[in-house]
């Protein structure tokens, strides 16, 4: 018997089970309806105008997440009323979360200020009137905390006729790749739960901490610690319901993207890997495929001063 997606609103069952193993399943469920909801309250709805980036999840046609940054000009997003966000961005061929930006499909943004640390979540799903851009119709919109975000301050603008070389795709981690996630301090995630009917409830989230706090084994697998958070557990909980997730690791220097995509496994006794400091749990991402898109993002940014 196939279970509902949702087990104790606005919670699915992946969630609370380890919401349930850390004790607080009944707090959350009473906290949840409270924080969580179907629409943009009005300072999300200010927020979203103001970013000249954002973050998005979606699962391609062989039910792959992918997460990926698409910019624009402030204004590119915008709410026309609570119950919606539009995102004014043409398609973009090359960037293997395409797939999973047709009509009909779900989604999950990630709206995040970069200069500020400020952040809002949402996921519902995508409508979408021609190759222009799109309207999500909101199912879920929470605020994060700005913990492990490294605060970022626009940096000088790239050359926009610059040509951009094809991407490089891999079922493997080469040399490159494996260079920029040990540089890296911030990547974004992509996962998704799927109930019996065949809807989808996409995340994309933030994960971030000291150059070289992902690390990669022998067999080319990262692994990756999951520090103290919100508890909510929207990434791990899809990961317990579906091992599966889409990374990104953004080079705010250079605008280059490196795109993976994998199964995953939950470590709950983040022992077992000797001493990962902070780190409350580890999960693993073995890489299924890899794309690398060389200055996709058009933009620029810089560690802001003292940081």
């Amino acid at each position: 018997m196939n279970e509902p997606l949702t087990h104790a609103a606005p919670w699915h069952r992946g969630e609370v089970a380890l919401q349930e193993r850390v004790g607080i399943a009944g707090r959350m469920a009473e906290l949840g309806p409270k924080v969580i909801r179907d629409h943009l309250i009005a300072q999300h709805r200010d927020f979203f105008p103001q970013l000249p980036v954002v973050v998005l999840g979606s699962v391609d046609r062989a039910g792959r997440p992918w997460a990926t940054l698409r910019a624009g000009p402030p204004g590119f997003l915008h709410a026309p009323d609570p119950f919606h966000l539009r995102v004014e961005a043409g398609r973009e061929a090359d960037d293997p979360a395409e797939a999973g930006l047709d009509d009909g499909e779900g989604v999950a943004l990630l709206g995040i200020e970069l200069a500020t640390r400020r952040r809002n979540r949402l996921n519902g799903t995508l409508r979408r009137e021609g190759p222009e851009g799109f309207t999500v119709r909101v199912e879920q919109s929470f605020g994060n905390c700005p913990k492990y975000i490294r605060p970022r301050q626009d940096g000088p603008a790239p050359d926009a006729s610059a040509r951009r070389p094809p991407p490089v795709v891999s079922d493997r981690l080469d040399d490159g790749a494996r260079a920029r996630i040990a540089a890296a301090d911030t990547f974004f995630v992509a996962t998704f739960v799927e109930d019996a009917a065949g809807s989808r409830q996409v995340d994309v989230s933030h994960r971030g901490g000291p150059p070289g706090f992902v690390r990669i084994d022998g067999e080319g697998s990262l692994m990756i610690p999951d520090y103290a958070g919100n508890r909510f557990f929207n990434t791990l909980g899809n990961m317990l319901a579906n091992p599966r997730a889409g990374l990104v690791f953004p080079d705010f220097s250079t605008g280059d993207l490196l795109q993976v995509t994998g199964r995953t496994d939950i470590v709950l006794d983040p022992a077992r890997f000797g001493d990962v400091a902070g780190a409350e749990r580890l999960w693993l991402l073995h890489p299924e495929r890899v794309v690398f898109r060389a200055r996709a993002l058009p933009l620029r940014f810089a560690p802001a001063e003292g940081v």
